[in-house]
């Protein structure tokens, strides 16, 4: 191939840390446009990713598409067995589809480290709101059908729009962690800050994890208002955030 027919490669200048090296990292439910955002962040800061959908041939069209623009290790598997090949494994599904994904894969998800990215939200003609859940967020549902998984939350309020941009080499936000597992959380963190110009912070216990997905609403308002892709940065942090404080 001669370098004028070589498919362009916008690869990530992101050290991937130690905790992550030779870790296989599944999107569940990535051939949506969050999923496959992530897929293609992960993957161009050099990540091996699996991209799980309901369609398994969906989902590896969804990859071999991100392969070849970018140049990283995506395949597509169905969700089971994108679940089984990764560790972690983050949900980046429908809310609707959330309970039931995850009491089917429990038995393949015990052990591993699940980040829950879903936002149980309401839209209607009067806007987008927050739902109340019964377990009082989808990550302590996802823990409570998961027993012998940890689950973490992140990833609730960064733009799609800002993941899929092409030429957006940089992303102004942050990543709130939420979880009761300091290794998990840590690990997550460190996900998020693969990311060039996205930092993980540490935003509370597990119990904690619904004011970050009711915060997307708040976000969504802002978006149609102003017309925008806002995200969330913390004040008063160090922008190099230590793996422990």
């Amino acid at each position: 191939m001669s370098e004028s027919s070589q498919p362009s490669v916008h690869r990530m200048a992101a050290s991937v840390p130690d905790s992550l090296r030779g870790r296989t990292v599944a999107v569940l439910g990535g051939t949506g446009p969050q999923g496959r955002g992530l897929a293609r962040r992960f993957a161009q800061a050099g990540l091996h990713v699996v991209i799980g959908s309901r369609d398994e041939e969906r989902a590896a069209g969804v990859a071999a598409d991100l392969a070849a623009e970018i140049g990283g290790d995506v395949t597509g598997k169905s969700n089971a067995d994108a679940a089984a090949q990764g560790d972690p494994v983050l949900l980046v599904v429908p809310w609707d589809g959330h309970a039931a994904l995850v009491k089917e894969l429990a038995h393949i998800l015990a052990g591993k480290l699940v980040i829950d990215c879903v936002n149980p939200l309401s839209f209607g003609k009067n806007g987008c709101s927050p739902l109340l859940i019964e377990e009082g967020s989808a990550v302590e549902q996802a823990q409570m059908l998961l027993p012998d998984s940890t689950v973490v939350g992140a990833f609730n309020t960064v733009s799609a729009v800002l993941l899929n941009d092409p030429d957006l080499d940089h992303i102004d936000t942050d990543v709130l962690v939420v979880g009761d597992d300091r290794d998990a959380t840590d690990l997550t963190q460190n996900l998020a800050s693969a990311i060039p110009g996205v930092r993980g912070v540490f935003a509370g216990r597990q119990r904690n994890a619904h004011q970050v997905e009711a915060l997307t609403a708040n976000l969504i308002s802002m978006n149609r208002r102003y017309k925008c892709h806002a995200g969330v940065r913390i004040t008063d942090l160090p922008v190099a955030l230590p793996a422990r404080c």
